[in-house]
């Protein structure tokens, strides 16, 4: 068995304290820079080289992973820096690399180099970041049908109620060019779908009152068209959907053995057969077989397990796993976009794409009424042989106010979401929500934090204490970078335990700590790390239900105690759920790529029904479950996080997501939780429903007044100006009651 060792004395070897001025070279133009009033000039970065050859240097900074702006203004800072080509930092590996230029000189000067930037980031702000003004696109160079609109009522106020001399031919000229993307949406639907839409009956309206003159309505009906259509197209999605690279989200570049020697290539010159070299703090870039060595793999992304898996030759692994400890060297089967997480990312775009725009039932009944509406038109003209009669029956038709009130109401609703935190991006997304009566939630990372945590501490001997027990273990422990060791450590000072004298230690990958403590002979670990050093394991026995998740602790051969972890639930996830199962009324699932013991223990804790929890789930199965509750009838939306996420929430009717997830899962994602809060779906259902009864009220808003004109218009006639009066009178008032939600002032 291959064992990794690591020693005191060595790690304290690497280590780097400084206390130096700022970096000298700092392009102009890039970040702007102050002092940082909040930091301490105490403050010492720690840190200790992973890895560096000429033009790299990857490093382990510890304090990437406490402080958040801190990993942020360092990156802005190496970013500026002069001789750096690229620099990845990875606050969750406490992992920082960087590219540099060969000609700064050696190694020894670009850490000394970094080592000031790291600690120069603790003592300054980046305010920020200066950026070159694109020129103007020259895509589109036409003048928006918009301007038209609203030079043509201006033109026409301007010659009719305030008598100015106006030209009536330019007056009419205008309102043609305004007229131009009615007339073409109209005969596009004639030629393309072979019916009559709203849009044509606009036209319609327009071109008959325009050929008498009155210039007022159809400028008035042109404006309120625009105006819809523009606010309507503001409900769309906010950020078109970018092709998702996946070599891109694995870094820029691989170290490979070629010819008997590592080179670095960039990650898209990897090819099937080459021998990959992966670091501590890096990602997999390929799938393949362990060809030598040993490591610890945390494959959260891949597969939603908290827990990293200590892995070593012959074994597979996975593109995106990263590795936490130890160095491999992988024989690629798979590279770039045929790894498990492309494939992944490729079912994901196989996914059906909507348009974003909200589609109502009010809609739907104004598009069935045109072809009444024309006949209705056509007879009163046969009748009276009055164009102004016929063109008040085509002013009437409600549709333009409900495409001016709905989009409105969707977009006060998506901006009072925002203020709350709750990132809608499209009035579809919105609709959706309003109607969802299946949730499938992702387990690690949304129902849980995606986080070990210690949940209990036993002691098997009368004489020691559990807090003797948490004293021993988080002193044996302190100074690894195993996430369960960093929760025991976290926890014995959240307990405010004192530690121990260590005097030696020896870390095993994937085993456990050897060390001596006080002057015993301390082993915490697995059990069956503890079984190999032959300890006493016999008070095992006498436990009625083992614990899924545990380490053990022992001194001089027998067994003290029993620290129990799992990956801790969020503390609003029992609420949030419970809310929905019984106050909403809507199915609850759970996915998982976590073993099924681990899965029901969860369910059971937040109340999901075991019929409705799916575990060991690998990306595809996890779209697959969303495409059979689809198939049943469902309006599914899908709660998650991770890449392994991607491909289900690309299939749910809505996708719901978590600032702090993954760049795939929040691009791929309806709606996004900006304050990493499950509280914040309850919300976007409430806004949602709310949004949707305001609507219905819109409608009557505006249906009935037109309905009376209409029925006036028919039997007596009626001025087309006073038929766009009682139109555009109640768009307006359903317009502004549709603001309601956006005037609603956030709560503290």
């Amino acid at each position: 068995m291959v064992q990794a060792k690591i020693l005191p004395s060595a790690v304290q070897s690497l280590n780097g304290t400084f206390q130096a001025a700022p970096p000298e070279r700092v392009p102009e133009g890039k970040v702007t820079l102050v002092k940082n009033t909040k930091s301490s000039s105490r403050l010492k970065v720690y840190y200790s080289v992973i890895h560096e050859t000429p033009g790299r240097l990857r490093l382990r900074v510890p304090h990437l992973k406490e402080d958040a702006e801190y990993a942020q203004r360092l990156l802005s800072l190496i970013e500026a820096d002069k001789y750096v080509t690229s620099v990845k930092v990875k606050p969750a590996a406490a992992s920082l690399t960087v590219n540099y230029e060969p000609s700064f000189g050696n190694t020894a000067l670009m850490r000394a180099h970094i080592g000031h930037i790291l600690q120069a980031a603790t003592d300054v702000a980046v305010l920020k970041t200066k950026k070159v003004s694109a020129p103007a696109s020259v895509e589109d160079s036409s003048i928006p049908s918009w301007k038209f609109s609203a030079v043509a009522a201006t033109l026409a106020v301007l010659g009719g109620p305030l008598g100015l001399s106006i030209s009536p031919l330019l007056t009419a000229s205008t309102i043609a060019l305004a007229t131009l993307p009615v007339a073409k949406r109209a005969f596009s639907a004639i030629y393309n779908e072979r019916k009559f839409n709203i849009e044509f009956l606009d036209f319609m309206a327009i071109a008959i009152t325009t050929v008498q003159g009155q210039f007022l309505t159809p400028a008035l009906m042109l404006g309120l068209i625009e105006i819809g259509e523009n606010i309507r197209d503001r409900t769309a999605r906010s950020s078109a959907q970018q092709t998702l690279d996946l070599l891109s989200s694995l870094g820029q570049f691989a170290w490979v053995e070629r010819d008997g020697e590592k080179v670095q290539v960039p990650i898209e010159e990897v090819e099937k057969g080459d021998t990959v070299i992966v670091y501590p703090g890096e990602q997999v870039p390929v799938d393949g077989t362990i060809l030598r060595g040993q490591a610890l793999f945390d494959e959260q992304k891949l597969t939603g397990e908290s827990m990293p898996v200590s892995k070593r030759e012959g074994q597979a692994v996975y593109a995106s796993s990263l590795v936490r400890e130890g160095q491999i060297y992988i024989v690629a089967e798979r590279v770039g976009n045929d790894t498990c997480v492309g494939k992944t990312i490729e079912l994901m775009q196989q996914a059906p794409v909507h348009d974003t725009r909200m589609e109502n039932y009010a809609a739907k009944i104004a598009e069935k009424a045109v072809v009444p509406t024309l006949l209705l038109s056509a007879s009163v003209f046969a009748l009276s042989r009055n164009p102004a009669r016929a063109a008040s029956i085509l002013t009437l038709d409600f549709a333009t106010g409900i495409r001016v009130c709905v989009p409105t109401t969707v977009l006060a609703a998506l901006t009072y979401a925002a203020r709350r935190g709750i990132l809608i991006r499209s009035g579809r997304a919105l609709e959706q929500l309003a109607s969802i009566d299946t949730i499938v939630f992702d387990k690690t990372g949304t129902l849980t934090k995606g986080e070990i945590g210690v949940t209990n501490v036993r002691s098997f001997n009368s004489e020691v204490s559990a807090n003797y027990v948490l004293a021993l273990a988080a002193t044996a422990e302190m100074r690894l970078t195993h996430p369960v060791a960093e929760a025991v450590v976290r926890h014995a000072e959240q307990e405010q335990i004192d530690f121990l004298t260590r005097e030696k230690w020896e870390y095993q990958l994937g085993l456990g700590v050897e060390a001596i403590i006080d002057g015993k002979l301390v082993y915490v670990g697995s059990e069956r790390f503890l079984r190999q050093e032959n300890v006493d394991m016999s008070a095992l026995d006498a436990l009625e239900e083992k614990a899924a998740s545990a380490i053990f602790v022992a001194t001089n051969g027998e067994l003290q105690g029993i620290i129990e972890h799992s990956d801790v639930v969020r503390p609003e996830s029992k609420k949030v759920v419970q809310s929905l199962l019984t106050v909403e009324g809507i199915d609850v699932h759970m996915l998982t790529g976590d073993n099924k013991r681990t899965a029901s223990a969860v369910a059971a804790e937040l109340g999901i029904s075991p019929k409705n929890t799916h575990a060991e789930a690998f990306p595809e199965q996890k779209a697959d479950v969303v495409q059979q509750l689809h198939a049943e009838g469902k309006t599914v939306a899908f709660v998650g996080d991770g890449v392994n996420d991607s491909a289900a929430l690309a299939f749910a009717d809505v996708s719901v997501s978590f600032a702090n997830g993954s760049d795939i899962a929040r691009e791929t994602a309806d709606l996004v939780l900006m304050n990493n809060d499950l509280q914040g779906l309850l919300e976007a259902i409430e806004v949602a429903r709310k949004a949707k009864q305001l609507i219905k009220q819109n409608t009557s808003i505006i249906a009935i007044p037109n309905l009376a004109a209409l029925v006036v218009a028919a039997i007596f006639g009626l001025n087309p100006l006073t038929a766009t009066v009682v139109n555009n009178g109640s768009t307006v008032v359903a317009g502004v009651n549709a603001l309601r939600p956006m005037l609603k002032k956030s709560a503290e």
